[in-house]
This record gives C-alpha cells, sequence and structure tokens, in this order.
C-alpha cells in the first residue's frame, strides 16, 4: 500500500480514540516513519501550535494530508486537517478501497456502522460508570454480553467474521484499556472490584465468544505494533493510585 500524499496521524498513547486510527492505518498496511508520520502529542502539555493549526477542539486524533512533506511540528497550511476518530476510519477506509475496512456491501457497510454506534451506547457509559467507581460491576458484564450478542459468530465482528473492519479498530482500543485496568484492578472502583469482573470474563461460559475474540485480536500483528501495555498500566496506575490516597485522605 502506498499513499499518494504526506500524512502526518496526530496521535497520544493514552487515547484509545486516537487508537483506533493508528489500527485502521496498521490494517491498510502503512509503516509509522516510512509511509506516514506519527506525531505523539502530550495531552497534559500540547504544544501552542496545535489548536490553531491542526485541530480547533484540541482534541486527538488528528490528521494533516497532502501538501508538502514537513515535519509533524511544521504543518504546512496547504495540508487538509480532519479531526474525530470515525471519520479518520472511514478516511483510512476512503484512502484504501481495496482493504476490508468498509465492506463493499451497503448492506454489512450499515451494520458496520450500527455496531460501532451500539458499542458507543450501551459498552462506553457502562465501562466509564463501572470504572470511575459510579456504576456496577455487572453493568460493565451485561454491556460486553450485548455488544458479543452483535458480533459475527467467529472471527472478526461483521458479516461472516472473516475480515477486519472498521468497526473492530473502533472497539478494540477500549477493550485492550480495559483489561489493563481490570485485570491490575486500576480504577475508582472499590478495591478488588476489577478483579472479580476481569474473572468474569476469563472464566463465565456467556464470555466465551467474546474471550475468543479478544484471544485473536491481540495476537494481531496491527495490535502488538500500536498498543503499548506497559505504558498504559503505568499511566493508569498513576491515575487512580492518587485517586484512591485522595479519597482515603477524606
Amino acid at each position: 500500500m502506498a499513499l499518494a500524499e504526506p500524512l502526518v496521524l496526530y496521535t497520544a498513547k493514552i487515547c484509545p480514540y486516537a487508537h483506533r486510527v493508528e489500527l485502521a492505518l496498521a490494517e491498510s498496511g502503512l509503516k509509522k516513519d516510512k509511509d506516514f508520520t506519527r506525531y505523539e502529542i502530550d495531552l497534559k502539555n500540547k504544544p501552542e501550535w496545535y489548536q490553531p493549526k491542526i485541530n480547533p477542539a484540541s482534541k486527538v486524533p488528528a490528521i494533516a494530508y497532502g501538501g508538502p512533506k514537513v515535519p509533524g511540528d511544521q504543518p504546512s497550511p496547504s495540508s487538509t486537517k480532519i479531526a474525530e476518530s470515525l471519520v479518520l476510519l472511514e478516511f483510512v477506509a476512503d484512502l484504501f478501497p481495496n482493504t476490508s475496512l468498509l465492506p463493499s456491501s451497503p448492506v454489512l457497510r450499515a451494520k458496520t456502522r450500527f455496531f460501532i454506534d451500539a458499542f458507543s451506547t450501551k459498552f462506553t457509559p457502562a465501562s466509564f460508570a463501572f470504572i470511575s467507581g459510579k456504576g456496577p460491576r455487572d453493568g460493565l458484564l451485561n454491556a460486553i454480553e450485548k455488544i458479543q450478542d452483535l458480533m459475527a459468530p467467529s472471527g472478526f465482528v461483521i458479516g461472516d467474521g472473516k475480515e477486519f473492519t472498521t468497526a473492530d479498530a473502533a472497539i478494540i482500543p477500549f477493550f485492550a484499556r480495559m483489561e489493563v485496568g481490570l485485570k491490575n484492578d486500576l480504577g475508582g472502583f472499590e478495591e478488588g472490584e476489577g478483579k472479580k469482573a476481569w474473572e468474569a470474563l476469563m472464566t463465565e461460559g456467556r464470555f466465551a465468544r467474546w474471550r475468543k475474540y479478544w484471544a485473536d485480536v491481540k495476537a494481531r500483528e496491527s495490535f502488538k505494533n500500536t498498543f503499548d501495555e506497559e505504558y498504559i498500566e503505568q499511566s493508569q496506575r498513576s491515575r487512580w493510585s492518587k485517586a484512591r490516597e485522595e479519597a482515603a485522605a477524606k
């Protein structure tokens, strides 16, 4: 695969939304530094030029596409700036129409978009509530079961499960960060609740489909090359250890 124009991806390791786009680029066969430029944004100390020159919302991910080939910290005014993870997933899919990121069938395209919407409305709020200590463990587990029920019987999530699509790219970053948080018991929940949730996912029969899916994903090169588990664990540990210390002090 090759790009007709220079592409700079503005991203952050910690951000699951940015990770979506890194996965899509990897699944398209692109390699960072060779085929596109990956520019890490420190979300706690963003460069002054980032908001006015790249994304007025000052969020990642964002892409600068086209124009002259320039360093990521010297964006060209002639490049096109595009933001929002789901928009960027489809942009990458449109750049590489011969990949499976967006199925050729209108029906499967619709199912792909429906799946992403269902994930956003069912899993995301339940996950946030539990991880932040404001929702029950069963809420998270039930949400995962609902998402699992929408998956293809085997393989990836859409159609016959044989093709990796934007639906997979959209959900994988959130499952990856969930795993790190649960198995290391990192969150705003009571101590031990995260490990109990992870044990349920790893042992209960009702999650057999999810377990197989997740094992297959973790073995995929695109995932291994775009997810820094150690970095995510350290970031989560720092965040939640501090939060628990502050809660205990009160």
